[in-house]
């Protein structure tokens, strides 16, 4: 039976952050690290007008620049240099400057898809190795660690085993980890959009009786799409022709693009708030949407889960040399237990001010939006709740 130091079960984009993060430390320690992934990553790019794409902020940003990744995820990366807040039918509204910031992007949007070629290759097979195509089937605590059943029937023991298999984690379930689950009523309609004019790196978050949308720049002129709407409605969106489909989403968001000429594959995520009743226990950590999923429309989710990667990555090397310690893991979980929650919080109140239509509501946004115009302090904080620097030093050197 082998063993490892570390068992990362998921190797998507916070774990094979997680394992890059590490790989440094872990390989002057002598740590070996295991990514463990149902799913193959592709040997190379291929774009994809239908790519699946994240929001980066710019902390995400200064997080990769650490880890001399940046240079090469800039190739495919957009940069918003501007936000537009608005609220249909109303006079509320305000923009967001990445120069009034003092910053060159108020954050990026990367597929996906390239994102995750940059961390996979960036990985030192010295340190990191892959068990993919696998899936654990069954965790199991022992002394000093966990035992990890293989779908191939094999075992694998480690130290530490770090669960960062997503929102749905059948394995935070069979190990009786609660969860705090608040469904938002919604889903978000995800599709890549063609406008007709150039986007000149402006994102547009537009809020509408129906529920909020994004609209986000990507390369070759296009958008990604984040439509909030009620179940049933949602799915009425989505089955429409392209034709139609494109006409409703023109009259929600309007001629800021100019007409909007192609829809691409439209896809259906249910929406709630979700978070994990235990983060850490001893020698294992929850990580990523299986610790907590938020809702896409303020795009603080893997932003979030970067920060706790980072977080967890130093807590790791600066304790004893036995990966799973629990004090450690618990100091990880209190550093950010703020960041953690100011972030939830922050995206779950615009998530609930912005899609409520009651009138008062609707209202108080109205004038919400005009005092952060008027502001500018006010203006500030919010921007840095966006580029994901609520709890961070100040790019600009300020406190």
């Amino acid at each position: 039976m082998s063993r490892v130091n570390l068992a990362i079960i998921g190797g998507g984009l916070v774990g094979a952050s997680l394992a890059l993060t590490l790989q440094a430390g872990a390989k002057a320690r002598g740590w070996k690290i295991m990514l463990i992934e149902p799913f193959a990553p592709g040997d190379s790019f291929q774009p994809s007008y239908d790519a699946r794409s994240s929001a980066l902020s710019y902390g995400t940003r200064q997080i990769y620049d650490q880890l001399g990744l940046w240079q090469a995820i800039s190739r495919r990366a957009e940069p918003i240099s501007q936000i537009q807040v608005s609220d249909r039918g109303r006079f509320g509204a305000t923009r967001l400057d990445a120069r009034d910031e003092g910053v060159p992007a108020l954050g990026y949007v990367v597929e996906n898809a390239w994102l995750g070629q940059c961390l996979w290759q960036a990985l030192d097979s010295e340190v990191v190795t892959w068990r993919c195509p696998a899936e654990v089937k069954a965790l199991q605590p022992i002394a000093g660690g966990y035992r990890l059943q293989l779908d191939d029937d094999t075992t694998l023991e480690c130290d530490l085993a770090v669960l960062a298999d997503g929102g749905r984690s059948g394995l935070r379930e069979q190990l009786g980890i609660h969860v705090r689950s608040t469904p938002y009523d919604q889903s978000a309609l995800i599709a890549n959009i063609t406008p007709g004019e150039a986007h000149r790196g402006q994102a547009f978050e537009r809020f509408t009786e129906q529920g909020p949308m994004a609209l986000l720049p990507l390369p070759e002129n296009r958008c990604a799409l984040v439509w909030t709407r009620q179940g049933m409605d949602a799915r009425r969106l989505a089955e429409l022709d392209e034709r139609s489909f494109l006409r409703e989403l023109q009259d929600a968001f309007g001629y800021r693009l100019g007409a909007l000429r192609q829809v691409g594959a439209r896809h259906l995520y249910p929406l709630a708030l979700v978070e994990a009743q235990e983060q850490v226990r001893p020698h294992l950590v929850v990580l990523g949407n299986a610790a907590h999923s938020l809702h896409p429309i303020a795009g603080q989710g893997f932003n979030l889960s970067l920060r706790d990667v980072q977080s967890l990555a130093e807590a790791l090397l600066a304790g004893p040399q036995h990966a799973g310690d629990l004090a450690t893991l618990q100091g990880y979980q209190q550093r950010q237990r703020l960041d953690q929650a100011m972030t939830i919080g922050f995206s779950d109140q615009v998530t609930r001010l912005f899609g409520s239509n009651q009138p008062l509501m609707a209202a108080g946004r109205n004038i919400g939006l005009l005092g952060l115009d008027l502001l500018p302090p006010a203006k500030s904080w919010f921007a840095r709740q966006a580029m994901g620097l609520g709890t961070r030093p100040d790019p600009r050197g300020l406190s």
